[in-house]
């Protein structure tokens, strides 16, 4: 059974490892007729692409995308579209000494107790440069969407790192992209800066952080009941990220501390269709989109990969003490920020193109 596919209609298999020749993925589902070139997609992998700056690990990557198939012309076919990165700065010999060792936080231990092989250099198929091939393929979603719903924007930022919050009243969307953490916050990006450089220097340690990702101008109808729900799908996508451990939709978990009157998000009439007077729901009822953002957020664990010694075992049972050598982030959250407006990307075109299969667009109309 191969589970390294997700999708419906647009359906997305990743592959390869950290240290391997490549990674990449294949895209199928893409609609024809959609104008793609590499140079499309490497804005997205520019933004997750490792060494950027002193505050993301120093393995240094292109993350050149090159497109193998599926495009003639620079417009896709609607056959299989084949991305692949290659990897150019690989340090296998930083993990020789953990090849009969398991690190903990990570997936070593279990990848050996389920296949009783594993890739031990820089984590193998575990890794989270597994998710440079994601980016490749949520631009590949983007550009489709452009082509079915043109007013969608998708835009992701960091809410938290540790116990460090963002201030909601200084949110600035134009902000986001001018700093290392896409923080929407400038003082506390400032703040994160000075945190993290002591976290990794002095300490050394890691952090985890909180990511939201908002798509606006999501059109209305969009997902199913029941077991086709959008919140569903994109609970999966996020969760499928490496080192989430969490994700909310809208309220999330804070909705637990509401009552039915604080939460219910009131409906009005408005000239160009119905308007809700808050968002607690994140965009969706129903498992259907209601027009408005469709917010999603997600936590991820701090990195496993520390210079701090942490009491482990070995293959053979026996104690050791380790150290994990390598280049790794101090905080993945801030590279994980590209990688779930990826994820959203690819889901909202799934259910564009599942929605346009079953109604046509068809709505029920209001007003």
């Amino acid at each position: 059974m191969s589970l390294n596919s997700y999708g419906h209609l647009f359906r997305v298999t990743t592959w390869g490892e950290s240290h391997g020749p490549a990674l990449g993925a294949t895209v199928d589902g893409c609609p024809p007729g959609v104008p793609l070139r590499a140079d499309m997609l490497q804005h997205w992998l520019d933004k997750r692409r490792p060494g950027q700056n002193k505050n993301t690990t120093q393995r240094n990557e292109p993350d050149a995308v090159e497109i193998l198939s599926g495009v003639y012309n620079d417009t896709t076919t609607g056959t299989p579209i084949q991305l692949m990165i290659r990897n150019t700065d690989q340090r296998s010999k930083d993990y020789g000494d953990i090849e009969q060792t398991f690190r903990p936080g990570h997936a070593d231990i279990t990848y050996w107790q389920k296949y009783g092989i594993r890739d031990p250099r820089g984590g193998g198929r575990s890794s989270a440069r597994e998710t440079a091939s994601r980016v490749a393929a949520g631009g590949v979603a983007r550009e489709a969407i452009k082509a079915l719903a043109p007013n969608v924007e998708i835009t992701g930022y960091m809410t938290q790192m540790g116990e460090k919050k963002i201030d909601r009243d200084r949110f600035d969307w134009a902000t986001i992209a001018q700093n290392d953490f896409w923080c929407p916050d400038a003082n506390a990006a400032s703040e994160w800066e000075e945190y993290l450089q002591w976290l990794r220097k002095d300490d050394h340690n890691s952090v985890g952080a909180v990511i939201e990702v908002v798509a606006r101008n999501v059109p209305a109808g969009i997902g199913a009941p029941v077991y086709g729900k959008l919140d569903t799908d994109l609970a999966a996508a996020m969760m499928s990220i490496n080192a989430v451990k969490g994700v909310e939709i809208g309220e999330g978990m804070a909705a637990a501390a509401l009552t039915g009157r604080d939460n219910a998000d009131e409906i009005f009439m408005g000239q160009n269709g119905p308007q809700y007077a808050s968002n607690h729901a994140g965009g969706i009822l129903g498992g259907i989109s209601t027009g408005q953002d469709i917010v999603v957020r997600f936590a991820v664990k701090p990195t496993s990969s520390i210079l701090s010694p942490r009491k482990s075992i070995r293959k053979d049972g026996t104690p050791i003490e380790v150290v994990t050598k390598g280049r790794h982030d101090p905080c993945v959250g801030i590279r994980a920020v590209p990688v779930g407006e990826a994820m959203m990307a690819s889901v909202i075109l799934d259910h564009l193109l599942l929605d346009r299969g079953q109604t046509g667009g068809v709505r029920g109309p209001i007003g």
